[in-house]
């Protein structure tokens, strides 16, 4: 094991909890210590930066932690992040959110505390920062290195959605999630002739829902791309119910996807750093819309409907192998950045290999199904077609 005194990498993780979290933390942890480097966990993903009382004696247990081979090997193959995360978005904090010990400098309705931010990195020593995150979290870290910090970022979130990469953390699990609980549910529709409706993760983007379709767990699926028609949908869905020997159908609904003539649906009006309002109800409409629709395209017969939002579930447990592989690579990967002395890079997988890009691509760019190329509009379901020479998960941003 190496002696030198390399320098001070701090890791972060923000945003929602994927599977996979933990393999990255412990591949950048592990490697990083074998090179000399002290690595400090930074709790809370952003909230736990801002919230650091420069002081020796005070307690900033809750904020940041000395990272240890010992510690990240007993997480390192489990779900969730030990870090813990937040949606806290520094230079955009609102007064109520402002850490008690600074509320006094930073008493505006809306607050930069990116000065604090700043200082509390160096107060710690940190030489280069790598979050783990989706675009909001990654995002700051654009942000951060505009200002002139060392950063190195990893994409996570489940819906796979982050510009510039093929892959984020949490996707393949998510998808094999997905396809695990809708065949549970088979059975029940089955059993009961009905139609099955399963919302799935996906505010701007319908991978979630895209990929577990194609694969087979669905009949159909709606995405945010595409705005769908509740008549042409319930028509499909009968059909597929009717030419089914088990007598029920099945279909995907990403929490952004929206009606003909409508928009996204909110669980209520609040949001959170980012401005995102929180989503969820479009399962329940489309349910609802569709069992009263269901006697005017079945011969005058009501079809019962079985709703069913995954949330979490797909979010929880362990990672699959691709999710404990791809961390792996990612987080060694921003190593070899690091000690070629290259940062401003987020590292990626395209076309199934792995590689590094500008880290601007977060904020220049976004990442969303391209409609023409891989959904069926008249069908709401996926293209197969064309498979040749696509990456492993098949549909990107580019093509």
């Amino acid at each position: 094991m190496s002696k030198k005194k390399s320098g001070v990498i701090g890791i972060l993780t923000g945003g929602g909890d994927v599977p996979g979290l933990n393999p990255a933390i412990r591949a950048v942890t592990i490697r990083a210590i074998r090179e000399g480097y002290k690595v400090v966990g930074l709790r809370r993903g952003w909230a736990g930066v801002t919230e650091i009382i420069r002081d020796k004696d005070a307690d900033n247990s809750n904020n940041f932690q000395i990272l240890t081979e010992e510690i990240v090997n007993k997480s390192g193959r489990t779900g969730g992040t030990f870090l813990h995360t937040s949606r806290t978005k520094p230079s955009k904090m609102a007064k109520a959110d402002v850490p008690v010990h600074l509320k006094d400098a930073y008493n505006a309705g809306e607050n930069d505390l990116t000065p604090e931010v700043i200082k509390n990195l160096d107060w710690l020593g940190v030489d280069y920062l790598i979050p783990i995150g989706g675009d909001d979290t990654l995002s700051y870290g654009v942000h951060l290195y505009q200002e002139g910090l060392k950063v190195i970022a990893i994409p996570k979130t489940m819906d796979n959605d982050v510009p510039g990469t093929d892959y984020c953390i949490g996707f393949s699990t998510c998808v094999t999630r997905t396809i695990s609980l809708t065949n549970s549910l088979r059975t029940i529709a089955g059993s009961h002739e009905r139609f099955l409706i399963l919302e799935v993760f996906g505010r701007y983007a319908g991978f979630t829902a895209m990929l577990p379709t194609m694969a087979g767990a669905a009949h159909r699926c709606v995405i945010p791309e595409y705005k769908f028609d509740i008549e042409k949908l319930t028509d499909l869905l009968i059909y597929d119910r009717a030419h089914n020997p088990s007598r029920y159908s099945v279909v995907l609904v990403s929490e952004g996807a929206m009606f003909e003539g409508g928009e996204m649906v909110f669980a209520d009006r609040s949001t959170d750093a980012y401005g995102h309002a929180k989503l969820g109800g479009i399962g329940d409409l489309v349910a609802s819309r569709i069992k009263e629709l269901s006697a005017k395209h079945n011969n005058g017969k009501t079809i019962n409907t079985i709703d069913q939002k995954l949330g979490y579930m797909v979010r929880g447990g362990d990672p699959d192998a691709i999710d404990s592989i791809v961390p792996m690579a990612f987080g060694n990967l921003a190593l070899d950045l690091l000690l070629k002395g290259i940062h401003g890079r987020l590292v990626v997988l395209k076309n199934g290999r792995y590689d590094n890009v500008p880290l601007d691509v977060v904020t220049g760019t976004k990442k969303v199904v391209d409609v023409n190329h891989f959904y069926d509009i008249e069908r709401y379901r996926p293209k197969y077609e064309n498979f040749e020479m696509k990456p492993l998960f098949i549909m990107t941003s580019e093509v």
